[in-house]
């Protein structure tokens, strides 16, 4: 049977269910060296689930099982069918594991209803199901059915399939040992489809993924993707006008549209489908890995590892290098994002040299907590190496205060001044320069900001040029005070690395651009206004009044170089990345009007600072 390729590739692009390896000089066949078996696990429900089974065929010794569990499809379906790669790398696969793949309940040759996110249920009663009680009876059934396993269970993903990952932790069946959530979902509010409690606009497309609902088990897609005739995607969500006029392409059948509808706030909805709050007393090892420059999973791998870290006595370490979502699966000898070039064969060497030996050593080592891995592995995005630390983030860091000062300035003192901009929601501010219809966007967490410190509604501030590196480390805080004509407003701070100008281009250099003078994003984030204070009770500016917007932005590992400048952008859209806000206050922006749009004076105060942590000499 045919892999799907349309619509189905576009799962594999965004979400890279399936990981992707280079060929090796002797090509290495899995089904010269696998048999697959094919079976149906029955939960404690009576649903069964579908589930594909690769074992090695040397059977003169026993192997550990590593399982993925994905909504995006365990294909290619039937017996005498093999995928050209399995397991988490080419290494695992090659040195021999016995490796699962199993389609989540409701998706795909699964039986059941799909639940998008489902909730966990931390006391289940009869025949009460969740995520943890699939996995725990799979896990089960797999150490007493499939022969020659040695007793012991791994679980890894990517993206979605990283939440399931996650989700392997709750409840966890004794035989697992070794799990790694790779750009796992934290929580669906704060990745992927909301930022702070903006939409993601630019992910609209993606419902279709999650919002249609099948019958029965299926081994081609359900789903259909919204047909569109521009390829503009600033241009046609533009014109599409607000989030009401996009019910023409997505009706009631798409559960998932009519949830982000009805569920615009950080209500029980949201919160009982978050895995963050429920991550205590973990006894499986735990690696998390994930990207720096990842555009759709930020939050839930820094926020996983803080809070096993916190509230359990396992091994857990965190994994971060220069990769957008997925990168680290694939082998690109090159490792760039966008037109920001990171080095050589670093997808690779982790795969070989961190990867497999996490697995190996708890699956088929000693499973000590002494690993000999580093707790804490993570790029060093503006120095272009690898740092390891001994806790995540370092303690040899001192704060350091930047107040958006007077002529664009980042100052240590704060002062009276006061910077206004008007922001106009028929002329929203770009997320990139060159933005196309994309499934979601992925290189403009990289992209050059010049084309938006140029423009009059992003205001600029920047230090004098470095005269020696600073590097920056674990979270960013941006603590506003503005004031608004309107009654809402976003408020969205960047941080960039301004180069030099005899920076030199690389051959991922875009042909219209030159690396000098070159303003790199490092990090980025919106606060929609309205939650302020509660992400659960929105609530209106008040007219012409100065108020504090203090929000987080996710962690960081970059040196700004000597020659350099520490560049801070603030704006107020961010278009389409995120939604429009109408800057006119209604309880929900799913169903605002046309009329409720209005553009508005906004200002900054000069006591407004970002909030750095920047390690120690």
């Amino acid at each position: 049977m045919k892999l799907i390729l349309s619509p189905f590739i576009f799962v594999i692009s965004l979400f890279l269910s399936i990981s992707v390896y280079s060929q090796t000089e002797e090509e290495y066949k899995v089904a010269d060296n696998y048999t697959k078996q094919e079976v149906e696990i029955t939960m404690r429900d009576g649903i069964k689930l579908h589930t594909t089974i690769y074992s090695p065929k040397d059977t003169s010794k026993k192997y550990p099982i590593i399982m993925q569990r994905t909504p995006y499809s365990s294909q290619p379906y039937g017996q005498d069918q093999f995928r050209s790669k399995i397991g988490p790398n080419e290494y695992l696969m090659k040195e021999g594991n016995i490796i699962v793949y199993q389609d989540v309940r409701g998706r795909w040759m699964s039986e059941g209803v799909y639940d998008n996110m489902r909730a966990y249920i931390p006391k289940k009663k009869g025949k009460q199901v969740d995520e943890a009680s699939d996995t725990y009876e799979t896990i089960d059934w797999l150490v007493k059915n499939v022969k020659n396993n040695t007793g012991k269970v791994g679980t890894w993903g990517i993206s979605y399939p990283g939440y399931y990952a996650l989700y392997s932790l709750l409840d966890a069946h004794p035989a697992l040992k070794a799990v790694s959530p790779q750009a796992g979902i934290g929580d669906f509010f704060f990745d992927d489809f909301h930022h702070n409690g903006a939409y993601l606009l630019s992910y609209w497309r993606a419902t279709a993924l999650f919002g249609y609902e099948k019958t029965k088990p299926s081994d081609t897609a359900w789903y259909k993707f919204p047909e569109l005739k521009s390829k503009d995607q600033y241009q046609f969500f533009l014109d599409n006008g607000p989030l009401s006029n996009l019910d023409e392409y997505y009706k009631e059948d798409n559960v998932f549209w009519t949830q982000l509808k009805e569920h615009s706030s950080y209500d029980e909805f949201w919160k009982s489908r978050g895995l963050i709050q429920h991550l205590k007393d973990i006894k499986p090892a735990v690696m998390i890995v994930g990207g720096l420059f990842d555009a759709e999973d930020l939050y839930g791998p820094f926020e996983s590892y803080k809070n096993i870290e916190a509230k359990s006595d396992n091994y857990n370490t965190i994994v971060f290098g220069p990769w957008s979502h997925g990168d680290w699966a694939r082998d690109s000898k090159r490792q760039a994002i966008g037109n920001v070039y990171f080095g050589d064969d670093i997808s690779k060497n982790y795969q070989k040299d961190i990867e497999t030996k996490f697995f190996n050593h708890f699956l088929k080592g000693s499973g000590t907590k002494d690993s000999g891995l580093p707790e804490a592995y993570v790029y060093d995005t503006g120095n272009m190496q690898w740092d390891s630390f001994e806790v995540w983030p370092p303690n040899q860091t001192t704060t350091k205060k930047m107040y958006l000062g007077v002529d664009e300035a980042l100052t240590d003192t704060a002062s009276e001044t006061e910077v206004s901009f008007v922001s106009d929601p028929k002329k929203p501010v770009p997320y990139s320069e060159d933005i196309k219809m994309v499934f979601t966007p992925r290189k403009y967490m990289t992209d050059d900001q010049r084309f938006a410190a140029r423009r009059p509604d992003v205001m600029v501030y920047e230090t004098p040029v470095l005269k020696e590196d600073m590097s920056l480390v674990g979270a960013i805080q941006a603590h506003l005070n503005v004031s608004t004509t309107g009654t809402d407003a976003d408020w969205v701070v960047k941080v960039i690395d301004v180069y030099p100008e005899d920076a030199e281009d690389t051959e991922e250099t875009q042909a219209y651009l030159k690396m000098s003078n070159y303003h790199m994003m490092v990090r980025s984030e919106v606060m929609r206004g309205r939650f302020r204070n509660s992400f659960e009770n929105p609530e209106p500016f008040e007219a012409g009044k100065k108020t504090e917007v203090s929000f987080e932005l996710q962690d960081v590992n970059h040196t700004f170089k000597k020659g350099h400048k520490l560049q801070i952008q603030v704006q107020s859209t961010w278009f389409p990345l995120i939604d429009l806000n109408p800057q006119t206050f209604v309880p929900n922006i799913f169903k605002a009007k046309v009329e409720d749009f209005k553009k508005q004076t906004h200002t900054i105060f000069g006591d407004s600072y970002i909030e750095f942590s920047v390690l120690k000499e």
